[in-house]
């Protein structure tokens, strides 16, 4: 009974970074006076899924294939310094990428949750809400604060990544 009526910590976290005092408030305030306090039930639970598991896709596959991509055709192979810049090439993809879906995400843990309903009824609509009364744009909230977020962490993990790779590969016996 207790973990169906709670949110889970994502949703209370994302809940408590965004409240803020009612005088400069964007969007519900769900007044969580601890971590524990929210209860939404189990499709609680789930709310906000169908952005976080596409982000995690889009994201992975957009990180991958430009790196790879940027270190091989651009950069060339082998230099370091290549490595780095294919990771921050990849950086910028997996921001511009994601970033939506991170949008999208937020509102839907975000929104409000009361008799009245739910702003959004999904995916699709919070797409289309914030495209007709934002713009393209919308979806592209905060996207400088993901690149500071991502762009080093891509950067370094795809360098030690490369790192690790080519030591493995030289430990390996010859084919024959």
């Amino acid at each position: 009974v207790f973990v169906t009526r709670r949110c889970p910590p994502l949703q209370v976290k994302t809940h408590l970074q965004a409240q803020t005092l009612a005088a400069v408030a964007v969007g519900h305030q769900h007044n969580h006076e601890v971590s524990g306090d929210g209860q939404h039930g189990v499709a609680g639970l789930w709310r906000g899924v169908t952005g976080a598991v596409p982000r995690v896709a889009v994201g992975s596959a957009a990180q991958l294939a430009t790196f790879t991509s940027a270190k091989d055709w651009w950069f060339g192979e082998g230099s370091w310094a290549a490595v780095l810049a294919g990771g921050m090439v990849s950086g910028v993809a997996v921001a511009v990428t994601m970033t939506p879906f991170d949008v999208v995400s937020t509102r839907l843990y975000n929104q409000p949750v009361d008799a009245d309903g739910t702003l959004y009824r999904g995916f699709l609509d919070c797409i289309l809400q914030i495209s007709s009364k934002e713009g393209l744009l919308g979806l592209y909230k905060g996207i400088g604060a993901v690149y500071l977020r991502l762009g080093p962490h891509t950067v370094l993990s795809l360098f030690f990544w490369d790192e690790l790779r080519k030591m493995v590969q030289h430990q390996q016996p010859p084919g024959p």
